[in-house]
């Protein structure tokens, strides 16, 4: 399935649990520059619950989107200052 959107990078957190998710992805959410687009890899399906409520409470990040594949859950998560 091909993402509708223009992802800088994919970060793969499968087969890690709660809380690498979401720790992995605000190191790589830092390295990346205002504008651009992470694509986190997950096989946790607390990541759902858990990315979003990260980024609920972060400033500049927005979460685009969550998809739930089988046995894979898709973030994908802008980074907006």
């Amino acid at each position: 399935m091909s993402s509708q959107y223009d992802i800088t990078e994919t970060l793969d957190v499968k087969g890690q649990s709660c809380p690498m998710p979401v720790v992995k992805t605000k190191g790589a959410v830092d390295d990346l520059d205002e504008g651009q687009i992470l694509e986190v890899v997950a096989t946790d399906s607390g990541s759902m619950s858990d990315l979003a409520g990260w980024a609920e409470g972060t400033e500049g990040v927005t979460l685009l989107d969550q998809v739930e594949g089988d046995d894979v859950y898709k973030h994908y998560v802008e980074k907006t200052a």
